[in-house]
């Protein structure tokens, strides 16, 4: 109160709900003073109703439209929510404020002073009603209910169509086609001339006997005014027999929850307000299944939260009944709905404690999606793990494997996915991604020394593409060379690899005699490069004696050796020693190499030197004749 800056407590309260309001949140009405404040969601305050006060009492009306207000000096206001005007003011007998004040529907307003009720309405005097025990008012949408210690009564303005059947001397075409059916049902002539009286006005006649049917409490009453509407629409045509229908069907719907063995007794507006999926939701809180059940059919609705709903009752009151016995009795009612969630109650079951009935309930549900997860939940790993496999959804058979890899040992894990070749597949992918170790377990669990080896050699590769790697300098290379030299002891395992042992061991010498180059020559290019680059490398560098050893340890061809050297001369453009090495002995590759190599380094003399040396004719001339034209190229551009 003190946010609103009230320097005394509120002497009423009334609240707008949220669809009612033009801001669309809630607004309460604090009566203060001689005025009211308008309190909004977010803080806002607007002084309304100005002189009105004090006010002792407000309510507002169902519709959110009206406010009835009881004031100090005993007047009874009804105005708009607004307070833009006073549509009706009565002063009533006393100032003394009335216990309860409601509304009664939209229609009238109702004041409670201790033994005497007050409606008080728009037309006509007000009337009093006498009470000798104390009692509640509750408001409805059109009217309201009167709940004392023995009874319940309900006040509401009598329907229109109700006053015109039988208001006394009413002459209204309703009144005469009921009296019609009277003097039908007495075989008396005066039917016909009753009904040749409305004739014109026989269809309103019609709804309005279905209407006062529907507001009718009494079974006998409603039956009646639906047979005088039945006579009257047998000679009007233009009336929909439908409408007879439903309100049949509503009033069957009516009275079977009116009964006092439910004890609901709803009118028709409010049972339309209320909507039949409702009703059958409080009738199942109500533990009224058997009625709900049958008014779902009646109705066409879903009887799947009904019976849903009876199954849960029935596991949480059948803890003597074994688990056999009740699932007998369960299964008989819930195959009455098509497409039931068996899992749901096999959920509630677990909950209860019975996770065997659980487990055999949930072997009925046709949805993988909702079995495999309450399996898990119950702990039946394996079967979960059967039931996703056979469905085929890669997304739960990874829910359920990563449930067992965070819930079991591994070596249990990899027992499981071992004789299931769809979940072994999918963790194999996935731990290949992101949990080499673990993979490596389950391969050696398997026998699969070889799949250990590559995993071994892949990490080897990927240390050295660590961007962390860079910063640690040489000592990165001892770690991926005893990698690799367990990979290739993996693959030595088995006869059927004896080509990947061949290429981890060759794969571990050339790294290290990388690594004892880079050491020697304190450069970091030799490390991951070919046999090839680094035999190439060494002569670019002048460590001829280096080139060899990689030469001799690899067991590297002449003709290799010769195409390798040659280009790597003519890369540092050492000429005088490409001339040398060409006459240390007749090259096993001849002497196109040399001319390419000189070609390529654009030194056409140096070229012409070897040119003479090619034992093919025709290659002589395809070069000879590349070179002067290349010459005459030359020639033109400058």
């Amino acid at each position: 109160m003190g946010d609103l800056g009230l320097e005394e407590f509120p002497l009423c309260m009334a609240v707008i709900e949220p669809k009612y309001t033009m801001s669309g949140n809630v607004e309460v009405l604090l009566g203060v003073g001689d005025h009211v404040l308008l309190v909004e969601e977010d803080g806002g305050v607007q002084v309304v109703g100005e002189g009105l006060g004090p006010l002792q009492k407000m309510v507002v009306s169902c519709n959110g439209k009206l406010l009835a207000s009881f004031t100090h000096d005993g007047q009874l206001l009804v105005m708009p929510t607004d307070f833009s005007s006073i549509i009706f003011e009565y002063a009533c007998e006393t100032a003394i404020a009335p216990e309860q004040l409601v509304w009664c529907g939209m229609d009238s307003v109702l004041l409670y002073w201790d033994d005497m009720l007050l409606m008080v309405g728009p037309y006509g005097d007000p009337v009093r009603y006498i009470y000798d025990e104390p009692i509640i008012l509750i408001p409805e949408c059109d009217g309201a209910r009167i709940l004392s210690n023995s009874t319940m009564e309900f006040l509401q303005r009598v329907p229109a169509s109700t006053e015109s059947i039988f208001k006394i001397g009413s002459t209204e075409p309703a009144a005469l086609l009921y009296d019609a059916l009277d003097h039908f049902d007495r075989r008396s002539a005066k039917a016909d001339e009753n009904l040749r009286l409305i004739r014109s006005s026989l269809p309103e006649a019609v709804e309005a006997c279905v209407d006062a049917a529907g507001h009718e409490f009494d079974p006998s009453l409603q039956q009646t005014l639906l047979r005088a509407a039945s006579y009257g629409q047998a000679f009007c045509s233009q009336f929909q027999r439908e409408s007879i229908q439903e309100m049949s069907k509503t009033l069957r719907v009516l009275n079977a929850v009116r009964s006092p063995e439910i004890g609901i007794p709803l009118s028709i507006q409010q049972y339309k307000l209320l909507t039949p999926s409702v009703l059958i939701g409080r009738l199942v809180n109500a533990h009224q299944h058997l009625l709900a059940l049958r008014i779902s059919g009646y109705l066409g609705l879903n009887q799947e939260v009904v019976i849903m709903h009876w199954a849960c009752s029935k596991l949480t009151v059948s803890s003597a009944i074994p688990d056999p016995t009740l699932l007998e009795i369960l299964l008989d009612k819930l195959k009455l709905c098509r497409g039931i969630s068996y899992a749901a109650v096999a959920g509630h079951a677990d909950q209860t404690g019975r996770r065997k009935l659980a487990a055999m309930l949930v072997e009925h549900e046709p949805l993988s999606s909702k079995q495999v997860p309450l399996l898990l939940g119950i702990g039946e790993e394996d079967t979960a793990l059967t039931k996703s496999t056979e469905s085929g959804d890669t997304d739960l058979i990874y829910l359920v494997l990563f449930h067992i890899w965070q819930k079991r040992p591994p070596l249990e894990l990899f027992g499981m996915i071992q004789a299931r070749p769809l979940a072994r597949d999918l963790f194999i992918r996935y731990a290949r991604c992101y949990k080499h170790e673990f993979l490596k377990d389950f391969f050696l669990s398997t026998g699969q020394l070889h799949d250990v080896a590559y995993l071994l050699w892949k990490e080897s590769w990927e240390m050295a593409k660590n961007p962390m790697a860079a910063g640690r300098g040489y000592s990165l290379h001892g770690p991926r060379i005893k990698l690799i030299e367990k990979a290739q002891n993996l693959f030595a395992e088995t006869k059927e690899h004896v080509f990947e042992s061949k290429a981890a061991e060759e794969h571990a010498k050339l790294l290290r005699i990388q690594h004892e180059l880079e050491v020697s020559t304190k450069q970091p290019i030799f490390v991951d490069s070919s046999i090839s680059d680094t035999i190439r490398t060494c002569i670019v560098l002048g460590n001829h004696r280096a080139a060899m050893k990689v030469k001799t340890e690899f067991k590297v061809s002449e003709k290799r050796w010769y195409w390798l050297k040659v280009f790597a001369l003519a890369t540092i453009r050492d000429w005088d020693a490409l001339e040398k090495f060409s006459k240390e002995k007749r090259p096993p590759v001849g002497y196109k190499p040399f001319v390419e190599a000189c070609i390529d380094a654009d030194e056409k003399t140096e070229a012409v030197k070897y040119i003479t040396k090619l034992a093919d004719p025709r290659e002589k001339a395809e070069v000879s004749l590349y070179l002067k034209h290349s010459k005459h190229l030359h020639v033109n551009a400058t």
